[in-house]
């Protein structure tokens, strides 16, 4: 069975992206890996309200990123795919491309944000890093659908 390596990041793209992936775990008859990368632990150094009130919020938020990636798995279990997901934490372009080699991917689906050449300049991205080292396809899905006319 192949497999399809799924980065999610719950932005506006990742309905489409969730889309595509199910739609290819179907023709190819894959099973999908869901991963969602959160940012490592902060630093705790120089946090005002102490690190108490800022790990609750971390905790909170990393619950809620967990729920939102179960709520993922359920919808491609829906079409039929056989489906893990994944929720780990580190610099998230190497996560994705270490679990694309641990998890024998034959592809990885992502999504693209449509940001311009300024924002990669200077903030970078996860998806031409990801696209650079990959081992395998990636499938880019894109943010903006444009007509056929632009």
């Amino acid at each position: 069975m192949h497999t399809i390596l799924v980065a999610i990041d719950f932005s506006d793209v990742t309905t489409k992206v969730i889309e595509t992936a199910g739609k290819l775990a179907q023709a190819f008859k894959s099973r999908a890996v869901l991963v969602h990368v959160s940012e490592p632990d902060p630093d705790f150094v120089g946090f005002e309200p102490g690190p108490q009130s800022v790990r609750a919020v971390v905790a909170r938020d990393f619950r809620d990123e967990h729920h939102k990636l179960d709520h993922l798995k359920q919808a491609l279990g829906a079409m039929g795919v056989e489906t893990v997901a994944l929720h780990i934490q580190g610099p998230t372009a190497d996560k994705i491309l270490r679990e694309a080699d641990v998890q024998g991917a034959g592809i990885v689906v992502m999504g693209s944000h449509g940001h311009g050449a300024l924002h990669h300049l200077l903030v970078g991205s996860v998806t031409a890093g990801v696209i650079k080292e990959a081992k395998c396809p990636v499938l880019v899905v894109p943010a903006i659908q444009r007509s056929p006319s632009s």
